[in-house]
């Protein structure tokens, strides 16, 4: 426990230095230096983190995500180590679409509205539509590369939860494909209702794309079985 303490009092130290950063150049750099800012932040802020509890990240499948200019990539979800996984290590410049309470918490969810990430009020239906839509109309004139834990919350257990349907409406109105990927080994870092860090290593699978193109919204049922079936046959390979 000490150990934990000490790592979650260095990881908000390292915190709030990337969100002071991304604060102040919000006011003053330029859209484009500040994108630039937020990608490498993001990054190293996630990297640093990983470092600090002695959690090694590898990646397989990169080709899969490289060749998508726009895509929804989906994800299960088991710790919160598997936002810094991902967020640290994914091949491409990503946004993640996160619970609203995210962007409540102080300092912190300004700055990570600011970099373009996404909350999702879950309790309220039509701000959520709304949410989604604005993340739609990105993405049809923009290169945008959107993480949606597909499950909606962590598991507790580890067995995948059955995906919510977000993330497929989503990708089928952005007409871009969805990724699927698999984290394997995150909950014995950190899992859920714990507050015991652990040491270890942290695998990401990156399947092939799933192809939305002729795909309706009556369609989105199928999309997420196809996802689901796909992100539980790479967590057994």
């Amino acid at each position: 426990m000490i150990r934990s303490l000490w790592i979650v009092t260095l990881g908000g130290l390292i915190t709030a230095y990337y969100v002071v950063k991304i604060s102040l150049l919000s006011a003053f750099a330029s859209e484009k230096t500040f994108c630039a800012v937020c990608d490498s932040a993001s990054r190293n802020w996630a990297r640093k983190l990983l470092k600090l509890s002695s959690v090694c990240v590898v990646v397989e499948g990169v080709v899969n995500l490289e060749r998508s200019n726009s895509c929804v990539v989906v994800a299960n979800h088991e710790s919160w180590f598997d936002v810094f996984a991902l967020a640290g290590w994914l091949p491409v410049s990503a946004k993640f679409v996160g619970k609203r309470e995210l962007a409540n918490i102080p300092l912190f969810g300004s700055s990570w509205q600011a970099c373009g990430h996404v909350a999702i009020d879950r309790r309220d239906r039509d701000s959520a539509i709304r949410s989604l839509n604005s993340v739609v109309e990105k993405m049809r004139h923009q290169s945008m590369h959107v993480v949606m834990f597909a499950e909606g919350t962590r598991s507790a257990t580890g067995k995948l939860q059955p995906f919510k349907k977000g993330p497929f409406i989503l990708a089928i109105e952005a007409g871009t494909p969805i990724i699927p990927v698999a984290i394997i080994g995150s909950r014995k870092i950190m899992p859920k209702g714990s507050y015991s860090i652990g040491k270890g290593e942290i695998k990401i699978r990156i399947g092939k794309p799933i192809d939305v193109l002729g795909k309706s919204y009556e369609d989105r049922d199928y999309l997420r079985t196809v996802a689901q079936r796909k992100v539980a046959e790479l967590k057994e390979e």
